[in-house]
């Protein structure tokens, strides 16, 4: 088992990472404005699963290969940007929509398609990805045996952590799109903001990170 000045510190650690708007955040926000609160927690939930495979992966051994791989890294990255870039294309394209959304007219977001693009952003977000391979076994106490374990029950003190603040993130700005609700021109404007949002954090994803 970690003991609990780790697990203490792990998770003060983690706090300082999660808090600071990133790809995940940014998604949520983007997400919850578009569509609302019911997507951008679906969302959420997604993005933490998407989060915690990073977790299993390093857990079984792959986060030192993607660490030290610029290969392996570098497309993991770009796929993940790649995605965000054609949700923001698609959230522009469709933004005259939000109204009809609204007014009960348009179809709902499906359960596995919305929780799928929180998973994909989740697993491919940069900063996360660095996190869990070069933070995360640091904390693990070898001496202690069962190192895997260790290293899942970290990674499961990070997504909740996440999981929260995340969920606070989209709760805040689901509720500014209900005042941008009461004018079709706001709800345009929403649409077209958290597309251009959504393709300027894949652009931002695909530029910063490890480059040699």
């Amino acid at each position: 088992m970690v003991s609990a000045d780790r697990l203490a510190a792990f998770a003060g650690m983690s706090l300082l990472l999660i808090v600071i708007p990133g790809p995940s955040v940014l998604f949520v926000v983007g997400r919850a404005l578009a569509h609302g609160r019911r997507t951008a927690l679906l969302s959420v939930f997604g993005n933490t699963v998407g989060a915690y495979a990073l977790v299993l992966a390093v857990s079984f051994g792959i986060g030192p290969v993607v660490q030290r791989s610029v290969l392996v890294f570098t497309a993991l990255k770009l796929a993940g940007a790649a995605y965000l870039v054609l949700l923001g294309v698609k959230a522009l394209r469709h933004r005259g929509a939000l109204q009809e959304s609204f007014a009960g007219e348009a179809p709902v977001r499906g359960v596995p398609r919305t929780m799928w693009e929180g998973f994909v952003v989740g697993v491919a977000n940069p900063k996360t990805m660095v996190f869990f391979a070069a933070v995360l076994p640091q904390f693990v106490d070898r001496a202690a045996g069962d190192v895997t374990g260790q290293l899942m029950l970290l990674g499961v003190v990070f997504t909740v952590i996440a999981l929260v603040s995340d969920s606070v993130w989209g709760l805040a700005a689901s509720q500014a799109r209900s005042w941008f609700a009461r004018s079709p021109k706001r709800l345009s404007m929403v649409g077209g903001a958290g597309g251009l949002a959504m393709i300027g954090l894949g652009v931002t994803v695909a530029v910063t990170g490890r480059r040699d």
